[in-house]
């Protein structure tokens, strides 16, 4: 009781000071006083990481609801509100979770968490029986590539086994080369298997550094709570098994350059058994929307949806003593350079033909939960609504000379990018191969948009910077996404170059008004298959 009535006292002192100083300014341009102190705010420990569905992920909806107030944005949420109330289903596995492999006459009974994890989780996924397992070398059906792992094989009441990734290409033609494809998502070999009749999987992961580290980081990922929405609730059995076991099991040497084979073995000797003991709750949480009205009229009016992340990942697994994750470039700086960005743009509210719609969104890390969830019950239609520009991070390193427009290639939104970047003297990049080029669109929200046929985009800086060379920040990229993502020491004690963000939202404030304004009509380009969404869209008026 003490540490709710501290915890709301708090929150109110925060409130009065951000609503007070809103109302004493006007502001002509980005302020960089009022983005460190929302990224201070929504960084800080007080809200416990953002997780969705927590007291934390509450008070942080309610932080930027208040502001989108003082800012004058308005409320086209439910009842007239800031809030788009989504319904979640959450499962957490408890340790009496029992799972059993036996082959032949051995049983072999594993410990969550250490020898295996659940990448699906929920009442569905127990399995009383013991059921057999059979190999499907990478899960993938891919009849451009004519690759089918399942060919000849009856997964009728089995768990498909299966070697995270794809097949190994230098060829562009053939699985892209370096690129990866969508066939190497988790999620999507465990569609192809339950297509193909499987009643689950087991997905190896790929061990490179030779240690332990990269299981560590799976066991720390897949800890926190599994979080749908109530309507997608239902699941069916798939875990993510420590290469160690699956090595002691299934693997045997290769006579040539010391690669492992996996060794071939009859269904009847390898079975499993899954006994799960979960924590269940149904909840609700908040997408937080508002709007600047443009002047188009009525019957012709458009829609631009710009949209940010401000979940995380909230309480999780300790790290040298600390146990929050307050996510501060993923995405506290984000969602606050959204704010900023409003406050700019709604000076400029009567020379903006387009209404710009501002979208708070939640569960991005439980997948993409919030931004779905908007496209499937969407405030404005879909097919007047012509653009979405994600926030996903700000520059933070350094001042810089290019942009890198994920998804720019995708849509004529590269075509006004391209002028954008021309009136700011930058330079456009593509995004550096060690960063997965290929798959970095479909990792924020942007996808879920466009899955529902807007033509999205997502805007970052480049390492190109004025005071750092290229390499140096390339290695400080790298040693971001090792070392401090998804972990506790994305907080407030990293070095934030806030002269960098405040470029970075003029930029994206300028970007925002030249879509606004254009004349053009926003489309996806010819042969993006997200275009014909777009197409359904229109012809339904949905």
């Amino acid at each position: 009781m003490i540490k709710e009535l501290i915890f709301n006292i708090c929150f109110s002192f925060i409130i009065l000071i951000s609503y007070s100083t809103v109302v004493l300014s006007q502001i002509n341009e980005i302020d960089e006083n009022k983005l460190r102190r929302h990224i201070e705010v929504l960084g800080s420990d007080l809200f416990e990481g953002r997780g969705t569905g927590t007291k934390g992920g509450e008070l942080a909806a309610s932080y930027i609801a208040s502001v989108f107030e003082s800012i004058g944005l308005i409320p086209i949420g439910d009842n007239n509100s800031y809030f788009q109330s989504i319904p979640f289903h959450g499962t957490s596995f408890l340790k009496g979770s029992k799972l059993y492999l036996y082959s032949g006459s051995d049983t072999l009974e594993l410990r969550i968490g250490k020898d295996y994890l659940l990448s699906n989780s929920g009442e569905q996924t127990f399995i009383p029986k013991a059921i057999d397992l059979v190999f499907v070398g990478y899960g993938i059906i891919a009849p451009e590539y004519d690759h089918n792992d399942y060919l000849g094989k009856d997964m009728a009441g089995k768990i498909a086994v299966m070697l995270d990734g794809e097949p190994y290409s230098t060829d562009p033609e053939y699985f892209e080369a370096d690129e990866p494809t969508i066939y190497s998502y988790p999620d999507v070999k465990h569609r192809i298997a339950l297509s193909r009749g499987a009643e689950g999987t087991i997905v190896i992961p790929k061990i490179d550094d030779g240690n332990d580290q990269t299981w560590k980081k799976l066991v720390n990922e897949y800890s926190f709570e599994d979080v749908r929405l109530s309507y997608n609730a239902a699941n069916s059995f798939g875990i993510i098994l420590n290469p160690q076991i699956a090595n002691d099991l299934f693997y045997e040497e290769s006579e040539n350059t010391g690669y492992r084979n996996f060794r071939s073995f009859n269904t009847e000797n390898i079975s499993l058994k899954f006994e799960g003991d979960f924590f269940v709750r149904d909840f609700k949480a908040n997408n937080v929307i508002g709007m600047i009205q443009g002047t188009n009229l009525i019957d012709d009016s458009e829609f631009i949806i710009v949209s940010a992340h401000y979940d995380h990942l909230g309480i999780g697994p300790k790290i040298n003593g600390d146990k929050i994750y307050n996510g501060v470039l993923d995405n506290a700086v984000g969602v606050s350079g959204l704010i900023e960005v409003a406050r700019e743009l709604k000076q400029y509210e009567g020379q903006l033909e387009r209404s710009v719609i501002f979208i708070a969104t939640t569960g991005e890390e439980k997948g993409l939960l919030g931004a779905t969830y908007y496209v499937d019950h969407p405030i404005v239609p879909l097919y007047k609504t012509v653009a979405n520009l994600n926030i996903d991070g700000l520059a933070f390193i350094d001042d810089f000379n290019s942009l890198i427009g994920i998804g720019a290639e995708l849509s004529n939104l590269g075509d006004l990018l391209k002028v954008v970047a021309g009136k700011n003297q930058m330079n456009i990049e593509k995004i550096p191969l060690q960063f997965y080029s290929h798959e970095s669109f479909n990792r924020s929200d942007q996808i879920a948009f466009a899955k529902a046929g807007i033509p999205s985009i997502l805007l970052m800086d480049a390492p190109n910077y004025v005071n750092i060379d290229r390499q140096t920040a390339v290695n400080n990229l790298i040693f971001y996404n090792d070392k401090i993502y998804h972990t506790p020491f994305d907080d407030l004690s990293i070095q934030l170059n806030y002269s960098a963000m405040v470029k970075h939202l003029k930029i994206l404030t300028s970007f925002i008004h030249e879509i606004a304004n254009s004349k053009i009509e926003i489309n996806w380009n010819q042969g993006v298959p997200y275009n014909y969404i777009r197409l359904q869209t229109f012809a339904e008026k949905r």
